[in-house]
């Protein structure tokens, strides 16, 4: 049964005052303006501290990506980086592969030596495609072996409609994204990879005496906009992920299918303009930081502070900040040894009645076992404890 446009968004209208999208997310029960209706074939609007959508039409169907497959492909090798396996130094032998590969290009020489450095700008800011290729062979000896680590990458990451048969985003039919699946890789750079996200910003990148802009023409219409991918194919469309960052809420749009370059731009404007309006973020916890002391039993130290992994925020409706409460539990008894960011209880946090996100409390350091006297003596302790 086809739907018509008006028809969606009445639906999606309906399914956010009752607390769903389509997709599953958790969003905010109460009365919202429905999202604007945009000429692209799917969306997604994703806020960035909560991962839960705010918007959402096919966003989980699968779709051809085009060049905003280069995320996965900056997203693996920020992690070779991360873990020294290569270095931004490295220079890099180009292929002859490397240097025929079609589409968008950033013009380097077969034979030639490029820094791992000056590729990752060609490949994020020209969205060069021998650039990234030539980074795939660099980090795994072959692209294809390379497509393999995008494609563990994304079943790591909880990317459920994605697959890869390429680094640059080559039309292929098996070769297919989600709007969903990019805003949770979108959003997993912006928070793991800081040191390199502001390539994404980047308005021009010069090699070989060629300058090329940034394909985001976003970023000069709106200053809070700092990334992050644009993508297109005959067969694609133009497709658009962005993310912008307005005092402490950060959102992130991705739109597919596009029939023009200007309709992509426009659309994501619709959304974040949408996003900004209606929703507004709150800080209640930095990472790393005591949230709650609890005793500790069986070890070097009697009392263990929990806090979280990563700060928490939560975004809701604006004017709705004040009915934001959060409770804490944890486990009734922790005997050591215990590692740090063990898990060992959780933050609720509600909306009025609703709730809206589950987080780990997890300890904060290690606490080795104590020797036998002190173990002895809190066995005793705790049976005295038991009884009352």
């Amino acid at each position: 049964m086809v739907y018509s446009t008006a028809f969606r968004s009445w639906l999606l209208s309906l399914l956010l005052l009752i607390g769903l999208t389509p997709g599953g997310s958790v969003v905010y029960a109460q009365a919202m303006p429905p999202p604007p209706p945009v000429p692209v074939r799917g969306y997604v609007l994703m806020d960035y501290q909560s991962g839960n959508l705010l918007a959402n039409l096919k966003g989980d169907e699968r779709m051809e990506p085009a060049s905003i497959t280069k995320l996965m492909t900056g997203y693996v090798i920020y992690k070779a980086l991360k873990s020294g396996k290569i270095r931004l130094d490295d220079q890099v032998t180009i292929s002859e592969k490397a240097w025929r590969t079609q589409g968008s290009k950033m013009f380097i020489k077969i034979g030639s030596q490029v820094s791992v450095d000056d590729l990752l700008m060609g490949m994020v800011v020209q969205s060069g495609n021998d650039a990234t290729v030539a980074l795939a062979e660099h980090v795994a000896g072959s692209e294809e072996t390379f497509v393999t680590l995008m494609n563990q990458e994304a079943e790591r990451l909880g990317m459920k409609n994605s697959h890869f048969t390429n680094t640059p985003g080559m039309p292929d039919p098996n070769h297919y994204m989600s709007a969903h699946d990019i805003a949770i890789l979108a959003r997993a750079i912006i928070r793991e990879f800081p040191e390199h996200y502001p390539r994404y910003s980047v308005p021009s990148f010069k090699y070989n005496n060629i300058e090329q802009q940034n394909r985001n023409r976003l970023m000069l219409i709106d200053p809070t906009v700092d990334g992050i991918k644009t993508g297109h194919t005959q067969s694609a469309g133009y497709c658009l992920a962005s993310s912008a960052k307005r005092g402490d809420t950060r959102l992130i749009s991705v739109v597919l299918g596009a029939q023009k370059e200007k309709e992509r731009v426009q659309a994501t404007q619709a959304l974040f303009s949408y996003g900004f309006s209606n929703f507004e973020s709150r800080k209640l916890y930095d990472a790393n930081t005591p949230i709650v002391t609890t005793r500790i039993w069986k070890g070097e130290e009697n009392e263990l502070s929990l806090g979280i992994v990563q700060g928490l925020s939560v975004t809701v409706p604006k004017g709705q900040a004040p009915q934001v409460s959060t409770t804490t539990t944890v486990q009734p008894t922790i005997i050591a040894p215990v590692q740090k960011d063990q898990p060992l209880g959780e933050i609720v946090v509600k909306l009025g009645e609703q709730e809206v996100s589950r987080t780990p409390l997890v300890a904060l350091k290690d606490v080795p076992e104590s020797g036998w006297f002190g173990r002895m003596i809190d066995t005793l302790l705790m049976f005295f404890y038991s009884l009352f």
